[in-house]
């Protein structure tokens, strides 16, 4: 497919058939046992073949499906390890690339958005997509003033795909909950559904960009491309060339993960200090490593670029205190206070009753990494860490379900556990907790707390 389907019959169709290809198959699934096939070979292939279908429909339809792939392919970390393959697999292709618009749509989007004459703005246009996302693709171009540039173009009809896409997805939300054990894919979609005119607003976009860019600019770690010009559905930058973090995830050496996991947990804490926005889609196809003009030099020389500002979280005050604050309480053990400060801010109901001891416990294992100088996060933490959220018999899932997560920490939520992600997916030793002493407010104030050394945790 060459156009994002736009009529809406079309796209529910394609979506609506999703949830009857899993029952099907896991119908075919108990057949199978029944004929004496293992139960373990079995669960592979019904993964393998779901995961087939779900995401080349996510990839080929675009806008909302597509977002909420790209949402997902952070997580798959916490997939067991004999299913992970497949999801793996299926979700990087979201990550870096979809079916892309056909020439003659580009030519049309760009004349109504630029004017009749919009090809006199560039010195050279390719017509080739060097990247699609989920509302939009981009070009490469060479502006009039000989600068290289990417020039992003909205879909055409992609508001009304996205919104469409979020509400059918959201009607069998469940369904989807296997793909990451633990997590709730309802309010995920939920809030997905009330960015989108954020992420439609290409202003709104440019303006976040510039201010990071402005920010940034000679920034020893962080590179953020300036912005060049933008119109309605259209966006020009500066051209970023740099090794995908995609890449560095399936191929790099130990140093190129330690350093790129480093620079991504500097730049999540960093950037809303900085500039009072927090980036909120920390996938992989949303960064590069720059490697200066020494592409086989030194990883420590490396820094971190950082694309697509659609979505951001306005925090002018940078990160709530009271999230360094609850952290450094739960290290410090004191459970009492870690208990009021959650309850203070909504994280406890008033009707609920809980254990501050149980509370506590429950914390310590997730902030496992501010504990020590240094942490390697691996995909067995993250696979430990949702099965002991997703065990209905767990203690942990028993709680997770009376604790509450207020509206104004969602979005915060979701980017740091996303960005968690992708520090499993790269098996980073990342020195986290210099990070935070360094941009969370109340973090460091509190008290000088465990000073253990560095460790790993298993694989």
């Amino acid at each position: 497919m060459s156009d994002l389907p736009r009529k809406a019959v079309t796209r529910t169709a394609k979506l609506a058939a999703l949830p009857l290809g899993f029952a099907g198959r896991t119908a075919l699934g108990l057949g199978k046992r029944i004929g004496g096939r293992p139960a373990e070979l079995i669960a592979t292939e019904l993964q393998q073949r779901t995961a087939e279908q779900l995401f080349a429909t996510l990839g080929q339809l675009k806008g909302g499906a597509m977002k909420l792939g790209q949402a997902l392919s952070v997580f798959e970390s916490a997939l067991p390890e004999q299913i992970a393959g497949p999801y793996r697999a299926a979700l990087t292709k979201l990550q870096e690339a979809a079916p892309p618009m056909p020439v003659k749509t580009v030519h049309a989007a760009l004349a109504e958005r630029l004017g009749e004459d919009w090809r006199d703005l560039f010195e050279e246009f390719d017509d080739r997509p060097a990247a699609a996302a989920s509302i939009g693709q981009v070009h490469r171009a060479v502006w009039h003033d000989g600068r290289k540039v990417a020039v992003k173009v909205q879909y055409p009809g992609a508001g009304e795909a996205l919104l469409s896409d979020l509400t059918q997805l959201g009607r069998f939300a469940r369904l989807l909950g296997p793909l990451v054990p633990g997590m709730d894919i309802k309010p995920l979609i939920s809030e997905l559904k009330d960015r989108v005119s954020e992420e439609l607003d290409y202003g709104l976009e440019a303006r976040a960009q510039s201010a990071h860019a402005e920010e940034f600019a000679g920034d020893p770690d962080v590179v953020v491309p300036r912005v060049v010009h933008q119109s309605d559905q259209v966006l020009v930058t500066e051209w970023m060339e740099g090794l995908p973090l995609s890449e560095v995830i399936a191929d790099g050496t130990q140093e190129q993960r330690d350093r790129a996991g480093q620079l991504l947990a500097r730049f999540l804490f960093s950037g809303a200090a900085r500039t009072g926005l927090l980036h909120a889609d920390p996938h992989p196809g949303n960064f590069r490593l720059l490697t200066g003009d020494d592409p086989d030099g030194p990883a420590e020389k490396w820094r971190l670029g950082v694309l697509d500002f659609g979505t951001v979280d306005r925090l002018p005050q940078g990160l709530p205190p009271e999230i360094g604050t609850a952290l450094r309480l739960t290290l410090d053990g004191e459970a009492e206070a870690v208990h009021e400060l959650l309850r203070d801010e909504g994280f406890v109901k008033p009707e609920i009753e809980l254990d501050p001891g149980a509370v506590l416990d429950y914390l310590l294992p997730i902030i496992e990494p501010a504990q020590v100088a240094e942490f390697t996060f691996t995909r067995g933490w993250m696979r430990a860490q949702a099965t002991r959220i997703a065990d209905p018999r767990s203690p942990a899932y028993q709680l997770a379900r009376q604790l509450n997560l207020p509206p104004a920490y969602l979005l915060i939520h979701r980017v740091t556990m996303s960005t968690i992600g992708v520090l499993c997916q790269l098996g980073a030793t990342v020195r986290l907790r210099d990070e935070m002493e360094a941009w969370v407010p109340g973090f460091a104030a509190a008290g000088g707390g465990p000073a253990a050394e560095g460790r790993e945790t298993p694989a």
